[in-house]
């Protein structure tokens, strides 16, 4: 599952980009001061667009842990979707390119290959998520995934919630259902590139 994402656009153009969707964005923090990152792993900070108080045209753009603690220590960075409605705590997560890993066949198998998806024909995309008050971390995010698109299952047997530009509104209405915005990707959206 994805482990590995990016964001090398700056603050200011992802702002532009919100308002472009009637969705304007509030700094209730100040502006983040992160710079732009070709990898953020998990426990690093990411950007993440929250609900805002005053409703679906707004959205609280903080900084925040990218995973928190599960039960047995390990860290919740990606949860699955199916059957649940997250009708609280909805979040976008900024990005514009993810990573996915394989496995070469021969042998190399110690050495794996690394690809960026990234969405065709836009500077950003969004990513579902949840975040969450943890005892240990604070607030923290973690990516929803769903059933590979035809984008990403030569890679992997999941993916995460790559948002269509025209449903990141509703994602932050949680009384916009959840099955009618997670939704797989049409073939192509998705550019794919071998990175490393």
């Amino acid at each position: 599952m994805c482990n590995d994402y990016r964001l090398e656009v700056d603050v200011a153009s992802i702002a532009e980009d919100f308002e472009d969707l009637k969705i304007k964005i509030k700094f209730t923090e100040g502006i983040p001061n992160l710079p732009p990152r070709a990898d953020i792993k998990i426990t690093d900070p990411g950007i993440i667009v929250r609900t805002s108080a005053e409703g679906r045209a707004f959205g609280d753009l903080v900084q925040r842990r990218w995973s928190w603690p599960g039960p047995n220590g390990k860290p919740v960075y990606n949860f699955r979707s199916e059957s649940r409605e997250f009708t609280s705590g909805r979040c976008l997560i900024v990005a514009d390119g993810f990573y996915e890993f394989t496995t070469p066949a021969g042998p190399q198998k110690r050495r794996k290959d690394k690809w960026l998806f990234t969405k065709r024909g836009e500077p950003i995309f969004c990513i579902a998520g949840i975040w969450r008050q943890h005892p240990q971390v604070g607030e923290a995010f973690t990516m929803l995934t769903l059933p590979p698109g035809p984008d990403v299952a030569p890679y992997h047997d999941r993916q995460i919630a790559v948002l269509d530009r025209n449903r990141w509104a509703d994602w932050l209405d949680p009384n916009v259902p959840a099955r009618e915005v997670l939704r797989m990707l049409p073939e192509g959206s998705l550019a794919v590139e071998q990175v490393g």
